[in-house]
């Protein structure tokens, strides 16, 4: 079963599906390795694995620091692709994806770098800052190793670029919520709305909504207008604050357990 329909199989038993976001290395792969137990029994649909890099455009301050603090502490691409093997072997219920920046896969070599992927369990790829116009080695070899090349729209696509998008990806399209990086909150409202069914008129992928989704009452309000919700930011400040145990009570509240 490819991502798509593992998505697709969930939402026949929720009205809208979580994923969430962590650094890897940060603060520590322990701490990773924690948030994600407690995010695999919280019912967590999907789990994005950032590999850390110097540059991450579109992450707001809270993950740059995150990349950051992760490299001075030294962690390698070697390091995370050891631990998505390990995580993605004990939490098989988890569709596990990677999201980095390009330069990370092509410094590592491409091929070798989804070869690796679909080897330990990966189901796909979040790359943010690689346009399908310039991606199509990767978006061949990604579909070749039968993993998902995940595509975004954005609330300044057209409609004619969001369908020329859609065709190009698989698993989910990633809809961005407003402009900007990662980690202000969205607000959802009618000019939302209104952009979510331009995207839901675009493609038949499942659609997952991120950039500033905090609340119970903002995964709500995505009943009916998306599939997935994507938290990111959220749950790195909470674990800053309030340690790893923390995760679990916060996952179920935003799915409403």
């Amino acid at each position: 079963m490819n991502l798509q329909q593992n998505l697709q199989e969930r939402l026949r038993q929720k009205p809208v599906l979580l994923m969430t976001h962590l650094v890897l290395g940060y603060p520590s792969l322990a701490v990773n390795r924690d948030v994600i137990s407690q995010m695999a029994a919280s019912g967590v649909d999907c789990i994005e694995l950032q590999i850390p890099f110097s540059e991450p455009m579109a992450d707001g301050p809270v993950i740059l620091k995150a990349n950051q603090e992760a490299l001075a502490a030294g962690i390698k691409v070697q390091d995370c692709l050891a631990f998505a093997a390990e995580v993605a072997a004990a939490f098989p219920q988890v569709n596990f994806l990677f999201m980095t920046y390009y330069n990370i896969a092509f410094r590592y070599g491409l091929a070798g770098f989804i070869q690796r992927a679909a080897e330990i369990g990966m189901k796909g790829f979040i790359i943010p800052d690689l346009p399908p116009e310039e991606g199509g080695e990767y978006l061949r070899l990604s579909k070749e190793s039968g993993l998902a090349a995940i595509m975004f729209f954005t609330p300044t696509s057209t409609n004619e670029r969001m369908r020329e998008v859609a065709q190009q990806g698989s698993g989910f399209i990633y809809c961005v919520a407003r402009k900007g990086v990662t980690g202000q909150h969205t607000e959802v409202d009618s000019g939302l709305a209104g952009y979510l069914a331009r995207c839901r008129k675009a493609t038949d992928l499942p659609l997952a909504v991120g950039f500033g989704i905090a609340s119970r009452e903002d995964v709500a309000l995505l009943e009916g207008k998306a599939d997935m919700a994507v938290i990111g930011t959220a749950t790195i400040k909470l674990v800053e604050r309030e340690g790893a145990a923390a995760v679990g009570p916060f996952i179920r509240s935003l799915a409403g357990n």
